[in-house]
């Protein structure tokens, strides 16, 4: 079992939080370009149509993942403001400062984590 978070820990994981909401807010912005309708009436070659709507598929993927990451970010921000962050969302069990270091805005300690994912 882990220990609860200090209050330092807390607001250095609540500083990178925040940090991280930017970058990806940044990214967001970056990736919404690439993502816009490859033109067909667009006078290139049908290879390099092929390619421009694979790295649209590709940019799509990125942004998906990347406004799922956000809403985890923002969810954890939130969780910080009602002072439940750090706390596992199934078993309300802390969650640990180096898990939530090396991902800030997980939501589940390490085993419940590990069920979900034997569960798929």
């Amino acid at each position: 079992m882990a220990e609860e978070l200090t209050p330092s820990e807390r607001e250095e994981l609540r500083i990178e939080l925040l940090r991280l909401r930017g970058e990806i807010e940044s990214q967001l912005e970056d990736l919404a370009l690439g993502v816009r309708p490859v033109d067909l009436d667009e006078p290139i070659g049908r290879l390099s149509r092929m390619d421009a709507m694979q790295q649209q598929k590709m940019a799509e993927a990125s942004r998906r993942a990347s406004r799922q990451r956000y809403d985890r970010v923002l969810a954890a921000i939130a969780s910080h403001k009602r002072d439940e962050y750090g706390d596992c969302l199934h078993c309300e069990e802390p969650i640990g400062y180096r898990r939530l270091g090396a991902k800030p805005e997980t939501a589940l300690c390490l085993a419940c984590q590990t069920l979900k994912e034997k569960r798929r």
